[in-house]
Protein backbone atom coordinates (compact mmCIF):
# COMPACT_ATOMS: atom_id res chain seq x y z
CA UNK A 1 0.00 0.00 0.00
CA UNK A 2 0.91 3.66 -0.83
CA UNK A 3 1.87 5.91 2.45
CA UNK A 4 -0.81 8.61 2.91
CA UNK A 5 -2.39 10.79 1.65
CA UNK A 6 -0.17 14.36 1.47
CA UNK A 7 -2.81 17.59 2.42
CA UNK A 8 -2.71 20.24 0.58
CA UNK A 9 -2.13 22.39 3.66
CA UNK A 10 -1.44 21.03 6.64
CA UNK A 11 -2.51 22.37 10.16
CA UNK A 12 0.34 23.81 12.35
CA UNK A 13 -1.07 21.75 14.83
CA UNK A 14 -2.59 18.35 13.60
CA UNK A 15 -5.05 16.83 14.60
CA UNK A 16 -4.62 12.75 15.98
CA UNK A 17 -4.56 10.60 12.55
CA UNK A 18 -6.92 7.92 14.45
CA UNK A 19 -9.60 11.08 14.96
CA UNK A 20 -12.97 9.52 13.14
CA UNK A 21 -16.54 10.51 13.11
CA UNK A 22 -18.82 8.44 15.61
CA UNK A 23 -22.00 9.35 14.43
CA UNK A 24 -24.15 11.54 12.89
CA UNK A 25 -27.46 13.06 14.99
CA UNK A 26 -30.55 14.86 12.55
CA UNK A 27 -33.07 16.44 13.69
CA UNK A 28 -36.20 14.99 12.37
CA UNK A 29 -40.29 15.78 11.36
CA UNK A 30 -41.39 12.19 11.20
CA UNK A 31 -39.50 9.07 12.83
CA UNK A 32 -41.53 6.51 11.25
CA UNK A 33 -40.67 7.80 7.71
CA UNK A 34 -36.99 7.69 9.13
CA UNK A 35 -37.90 4.15 10.04
CA UNK A 36 -39.58 3.11 6.79
CA UNK A 37 -36.91 4.16 4.96
CA UNK A 38 -33.33 3.73 7.06
CA UNK A 39 -34.69 0.23 8.82
CA UNK A 40 -37.37 -1.17 6.39
CA UNK A 41 -35.25 -0.14 3.13
CA UNK A 42 -31.94 0.18 3.95
CA UNK A 43 -31.33 -2.70 6.42
CA UNK A 44 -29.89 -0.75 9.43
CA UNK A 45 -30.91 -1.90 13.08
CA UNK A 46 -32.78 -0.10 15.91
CA UNK A 47 -30.76 -0.01 18.86
CA UNK A 48 -33.51 2.41 20.58
CA UNK A 49 -36.62 3.77 19.45
CA UNK A 50 -38.31 6.22 22.04
CA UNK A 51 -41.36 8.64 21.85
CA UNK A 52 -38.97 11.05 20.09
CA UNK A 53 -35.62 9.93 19.29
CA UNK A 54 -34.87 6.85 17.34
CA UNK A 55 -31.36 5.30 17.28
CA UNK A 56 -30.33 3.23 14.25
CA UNK A 57 -27.05 1.32 13.80
CA UNK A 58 -25.05 -1.13 11.34
CA UNK A 59 -23.05 -3.73 12.94
CA UNK A 60 -23.63 -3.22 16.77
CA UNK A 61 -22.27 0.05 17.00
CA UNK A 62 -24.47 1.86 20.10
CA UNK A 63 -25.43 4.33 16.88
CA UNK A 64 -23.87 5.24 13.28
CA UNK A 65 -27.23 7.41 13.03
CA UNK A 66 -29.74 8.72 15.49
CA UNK A 67 -33.10 11.37 14.83
CA UNK A 68 -35.03 13.19 17.06
CA UNK A 69 -37.95 15.57 16.83
CA UNK A 70 -37.11 17.10 19.99
CA UNK A 71 -37.21 20.48 18.29
CA UNK A 72 -38.49 19.43 14.79
CA UNK A 73 -41.26 17.19 15.27
CA UNK A 74 -43.56 18.00 12.09
CA UNK A 75 -41.18 20.99 10.99
CA UNK A 76 -40.44 21.43 7.46
CA UNK A 77 -36.97 20.40 5.32
CA UNK A 78 -34.36 23.54 5.15
CA UNK A 79 -34.91 25.49 2.31
CA UNK A 80 -32.38 25.33 -0.77
CA UNK A 81 -29.32 27.58 -0.22
CA UNK A 82 -29.59 27.47 3.41
CA UNK A 83 -26.87 26.50 5.64
CA UNK A 84 -26.09 23.27 6.89
CA UNK A 85 -25.80 19.54 5.88
CA UNK A 86 -25.09 18.93 2.84
CA UNK A 87 -24.78 15.37 2.91
CA UNK A 88 -24.41 12.03 5.11
CA UNK A 89 -21.86 9.84 3.36
CA UNK A 90 -22.32 5.93 4.23
CA UNK A 91 -19.33 4.19 3.64
CA UNK A 92 -20.07 0.59 2.63
CA UNK A 93 -17.59 -1.90 2.78
CA UNK A 94 -17.78 -3.60 -1.08
CA UNK A 95 -18.56 -2.44 -3.90
CA UNK A 96 -21.22 -5.44 -4.10
CA UNK A 97 -22.73 -4.54 -0.58
CA UNK A 98 -22.90 -0.56 -2.26
CA UNK A 99 -24.78 -2.79 -5.14
CA UNK A 100 -26.87 -4.29 -2.63
CA UNK A 101 -27.82 -0.83 -1.63
CA UNK A 102 -28.65 0.05 -5.08
CA UNK A 103 -30.35 -2.97 -5.46
CA UNK A 104 -32.43 -1.79 -2.32
CA UNK A 105 -33.16 1.45 -3.61
CA UNK A 106 -34.34 0.13 -7.32
CA UNK A 107 -36.56 -2.51 -5.34
CA UNK A 108 -38.44 0.67 -4.08
CA UNK A 109 -38.39 3.01 -6.80
CA UNK A 110 -36.41 5.27 -4.19
CA UNK A 111 -34.72 8.18 -7.20
CA UNK A 112 -31.43 8.87 -6.96
CA UNK A 113 -30.09 12.28 -7.30
CA UNK A 114 -26.51 11.17 -9.21
CA UNK A 115 -24.09 8.74 -9.33
CA UNK A 116 -20.21 9.22 -10.00
CA UNK A 117 -16.98 7.25 -9.74
CA UNK A 118 -14.30 9.87 -8.24
CA UNK A 119 -11.65 7.36 -8.35
CA UNK A 120 -10.88 7.49 -4.53
CA UNK A 121 -14.30 5.89 -4.50
CA UNK A 122 -17.65 5.03 -6.19
CA UNK A 123 -20.94 6.77 -5.00
CA UNK A 124 -24.64 7.04 -5.17
CA UNK A 125 -26.24 10.54 -4.24
CA UNK A 126 -29.79 11.08 -3.05
CA UNK A 127 -32.29 12.18 -0.54
CA UNK A 128 -33.88 10.56 2.43
CA UNK A 129 -37.69 10.95 2.75
CA UNK A 130 -37.36 13.80 4.76
CA UNK A 131 -35.17 15.53 2.00
CA UNK A 132 -31.20 14.87 3.79
CA UNK A 133 -28.97 14.60 1.56
CA UNK A 134 -27.40 11.00 1.39
CA UNK A 135 -24.24 9.51 -0.17
CA UNK A 136 -23.75 5.87 -0.63
CA UNK A 137 -20.13 4.76 -1.33
CA UNK A 138 -17.43 2.60 -1.40
CA UNK A 139 -13.83 3.42 -1.01
CA UNK A 140 -11.33 1.37 -3.67
CA UNK A 141 -7.98 0.64 -2.21
CA UNK A 142 -5.99 3.31 -1.34
CA UNK A 143 -3.08 1.66 -3.59
CA UNK A 144 -5.87 2.24 -6.49
CA UNK A 145 -6.68 6.31 -5.39
CA UNK A 146 -5.68 8.89 -8.30
CA UNK A 147 -2.77 10.84 -6.48
CA UNK A 148 -0.04 13.66 -8.76
CA UNK A 149 3.71 12.58 -8.46
CA UNK A 150 3.67 14.49 -4.71
CA UNK A 151 1.22 12.46 -3.55
CA UNK A 152 -1.84 14.64 -3.26
CA UNK A 153 -5.08 13.55 -4.48
CA UNK A 154 -6.34 14.69 -8.23
CA UNK A 155 -9.97 14.51 -7.65
CA UNK A 156 -11.81 13.41 -10.63
CA UNK A 157 -15.45 12.79 -11.55
CA UNK A 158 -16.45 9.85 -13.97
CA UNK A 159 -19.77 8.39 -14.81
CA UNK A 160 -20.41 5.28 -12.59
CA UNK A 161 -21.40 1.74 -14.24
CA UNK A 162 -24.71 1.75 -12.75
CA UNK A 163 -25.70 -1.50 -14.50
CA UNK A 164 -22.08 -2.98 -13.42
CA UNK A 165 -22.82 -1.80 -9.74
CA UNK A 166 -26.23 -3.01 -9.70
CA UNK A 167 -25.16 -6.75 -10.97
CA UNK A 168 -23.17 -6.81 -7.89
CA UNK A 169 -25.80 -6.49 -5.35
CA UNK A 170 -26.75 -9.78 -5.30
CA UNK A 171 -29.88 -10.40 -2.95
CA UNK A 172 -28.93 -11.44 0.40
Amino acid sequence: MKGPVQPSERSERPIDPDVDIGHVHMRAADLDKIHDFYVGVLGFDVVARMPDALFLSAGGYHHDLAFNTWQSRGGPAPPPGATGLYHIAIRYPTREALGDALRRLVEVRWPLDGASDHGTHEALYLRDPEGNGLEFAWDRPREEWPLDEDGRLTWVRRELDVDGLLAEGVAS
